[in-house]
């Protein structure tokens, strides 16, 4: 079985393709990504009338060249998925409608995927290196934690399509933090990477940032505490509250301070929840994933819990189509396909709660 997916739902287009073998034995034959992120760059953030038109220019190419190096051609794909949620309605419409449409120009199976559900399930696709060769497999029960620019997210992964929601950000997500941070420091977008990257050279000491429900005994996030402190922070640091006028250690010093609130928060909500939950297994996924100081954190914590810890390589953590081809054919595998008059929703519920876009 041969499963195509395509993402669309907000700056990048992706186009992947996931098989099966007789034996069960599934692997990543192609994905390929195409980002917005210079085009949106010079707005400071995602223009959703940009996106969508880009989309619709480049997916046609991607997808020849996602068939080419897969040596694969559309009579041998034997399902389309598509992202249909939650994202941004045009964009996310572009992605859909072509699957619907090879899927119907095909007669073969067309399945609408949750976004979020492409993440969570992420971390057990293969390694970059590994990909042409190793088998993917199944996700096992584990707690899986999903950060990323609009979402954060702790879940009880039983199974495929058994979610329980354990926690979630009451207000920003983590990744939203970094960016909205980012945006009044005048970094560039996206902001989480340029904050981690000036962290590396900061001390995380030097300001008493606040650590929003950090001893709270549940497993809900909230970030926009750490926003508001970080503007009330900067007219105190210069006298217009320029960034600019900033000098490069405070710089350094405070993007230290924010990414180890974050990261702090983080890391003792996941310990926290692989206690309550006897879970020996954490897989993270979403673009915050990508954090240097968010994997050293989990990586030291699940040492001293002694459990296991999944992360996706790095192309695998911001939207890419490899995730939804992935969870395409675990659906097509249960036999769940959805109807062609299935509507892109870009506010769709997982594990019993909404996501929004």
């Amino acid at each position: 079985m041969r499963v195509l997916g395509i993402e669309s739902s907000c700056d990048e287009t992706a186009v992947a393709l996931v098989e099966e073998s007789p034996a069960g034995a599934a692997c990543l034959l192609s994905s390929v990504i195409s980002t917005q992120i210079p085009l949106h760059r010079q707005y400071g953030g995602v223009v959703p009338e940009l996106a969508s038109r880009n989309h619709s220019g480049r997916l046609p190419l991607l997808l020849r060249e996602a068939l080419e190096r897969a040596n694969c051609s559309i009579h041998q794909v034997d399902a389309f998925a598509a992202t249909g949620g939650p994202g941004l309605v045009a964009a996310l419409l572009v992605g859909h409608t072509a699957a619907k449409a090879m899927a119907l120009a095909a007669g073969k199976p067309f399945i609408s995927i949750n976004h979020l559900e492409g993440h969570l399930l992420s971390p057990f696709l293969p390694r970059e290196e590994t990909r042409a060769a190793t088998g993917i497999p199944a996700p096992e029960p584990h707690l899986g934690l999903v950060v990323s620019g609009g979402h954060t997210l702790l879940l009880h992964v039983r199974g495929l399509g058994q979610y329980e929601l354990l926690g979630r950000s009451q207000d920003d997500a983590a990744g939203e933090a970094f960016d909205k941070v980012a945006k009044m420091l005048d970094l560039p977008y996206p902001g989480g990477p340029e904050i981690d990257k000036l962290a590396e050279l900061g001390d995380a000491t030097r300001f008493n940032l606040p650590r929003p429900m950090l001893h709270d005994p549940n497993f809900d996030f909230s970030f926009s505490g750490l926003k508001t402190a970080v503007l009330y922070l900067l007219p105190k640091l210069t006298p217009t509250g320029n960034p600019h006028e900033l000098d490069k250690q405070t710089l350094c010093d405070l993007c230290a301070g924010v990414r180890a609130a974050i990261t702090e928060v983080l890391v003792r909500k996941a310990k926290l929840a692989l206690r309550r939950t006897g879970l020996r297994l954490l897989a993270v996924s979403g673009g915050v994933s990508c954090n240097s100081a968010l994997r050293r954190g989990l990586s030291d914590m699940c040492a001293k819990e002694q459990a296991e810890l999944i992360l996706p390589p790095p192309d695998l953590t911001t939207d890419n189509a490899a995730m939804i081809a992935y969870a395409g054919l675990l659906h097509a595998r249960a036999g769940d396909h959805s109807e062609l008059t299935t509507p892109v929703d870009p506010n769709p519920t997982l594990a019993g709660c909404t996501v929004r876009g």
